[in-house]
Order: C-alpha cells, then sequence, then structure tokens
C-alpha cells in the first residue's frame, strides 16, 4: 500500500463521515455543474476521489444509473455504501490511485472535488491528466474543484496547490478547452470557511 493510500485509509477508519473538514450534507455546486454538463440520465459518470462524498446519493436521486466513484480509500467506499444500501449495488466502486488506474472504459463526465490539489508533485500531476485523457470521451466534460487561489495551504495534514481557472486549464493543457469557473465558499462541520473553485472543462476532439 503507498504511503497516499495508508493516510487516506487512516483518517476514514479514526474519522466519522461528519469528522473530516471536506464534509457536505448537500454537494449542490457539483450537482449543479454535472446536470449542466450532461442532463442525460445515461451518461457515464465518475467522481473521482469520491470517499464517503454524497453527491453518489444525489445522484442516484437524481435518476443517473451510470456511475462510477474512485478512491484511494476502501474504508471510505465502504462508509458510502453502507449509507447507501441496495442502491449502492448499481454503482461501480473502484479502488485505486487515480494517478496509477488504467481505467477501463470511457466516460460522459469526470467529477473531481478535492483530489487533484493534494497532487504537489508534477509527475503526480502529469500521470493524473493522462488517465483524464485517456477515460473521457471527445466532447465529455470535466469538473474539478480544488482550494482557491485564498484557499487553505493544507488540509487533512498534507500540503495542497491552489489554484484558480486559468492556472487549472494550464495544467491540464490544450485538450481541455475551459468552460465555466465557479467560486465557494466552504463551511467545515465545526462552522470554519474555505475558498474553493470549480471548473468545467470540455474534451476537445483530438
Amino acid at each position: 500500500m503507498s504511503t497516499r493510500s495508508t493516510h487516506w485509509e487512516n483518517v476514514y477508519a479514526t474519522k466519522g463521515e461528519t469528522e473530516v473538514s471536506w464534509f457536505q450534507d448537500s454537494p449542490a455546486i457539483s450537482l449543479e455543474l454535472i446536470k449542466a454538463a450532461n442532463p442525460d440520465h445515461a451518461a457515464t459518470i465518475i467522481d473521482i476521489g469520491g470517499g464517503a462524498s454524497r453527491l453518489v446519493d444525489a445522484l442516484l436521486r437524481e435518476g443517473y444509473s451510470s456511475l462510477a466513484v474512485l478512491d484511494l480509500s476502501a474504508n471510505a467506499l465502504d462508509a458510502a455504501k453502507t449509507r447507501i444500501g441496495p442502491a449502492a449495488a448499481n454503482v461501480d466502486w473502484i479502488v485505486s490511485d487515480v494517478t496509477t488506474w488504467q481505467p477501463a472504459r470511457s466516460y460522459d463526465v469526470w467529477h473531481d472535488r478535492a483530489a487533484f490539489h493534494f497532487l504537489t508533485e508534477p509527475r503526480d500531476r502529469a500521470a493524473y491528466v493522462e488517465r483524464l485523457q485517456s477515460a473521457v470521451r471527445p466532447g465529455g466534460q470535466v469538473i474539478i474543484g480544488t482550494f482557491a487561489l485564498d484557499g487553505p495551504e493544507k488540509c487533512s495534514g498534507l500540503p495542497v496547490q491552489r489554484y484558480d481557472g486559468t492556472s487549472l486549464a494550464a495544467e491540464l493543457g490544450t485538450a481541455f478547452e475551459l468552460i465555466e469557473t465557479r467560486n465557494e465558499i466552504h463551511s467545515t462541520p465545526w462552522k470554519s470557511t474555505q475558498a474553493f473553485q470549480f471548473s468545467r472543462f470540455r474534451r476537445r476532439a483530438p
């Protein structure tokens, strides 16, 4: 198990779902951006670093039928499966590090809230973008939420890389066209605030 995997397994083994700073009872901005990216309920959607997030619950309630959640932590995914119950059988749960993952299919929508910003090494960001290019079909859309330029410098004891839409677009490269950027102030369970940015991109045709 990698150091990264060990860290996140420990986080989810020792903290409850609502005891982490990134907890959202209602992932409203992510849901809005996914609907804007592809309102077709048959669209293939993957949530990168989804962990125990409640986004998949919301997508199931909305009627989306082809969902996948990828995370380093089996503990996090198990927590989500237990919470969702029998409907969890309709989701593809993937325990993997996105930087080494080998996608077995293509997706219409790639969503990532607060996974990419933990990749502080250029080689890890390059590996992420390689997976992005191979997993998102031409015309598909990518939604990435990170800490904004004025957001925290660390999360869960780890350093992060902060972005705005322009700097994130530069990381993803010319294969992805920036469509929009939205800012969000996230309130943690203990009522502190964190500045996020969410950027939506379209995968250009080769």
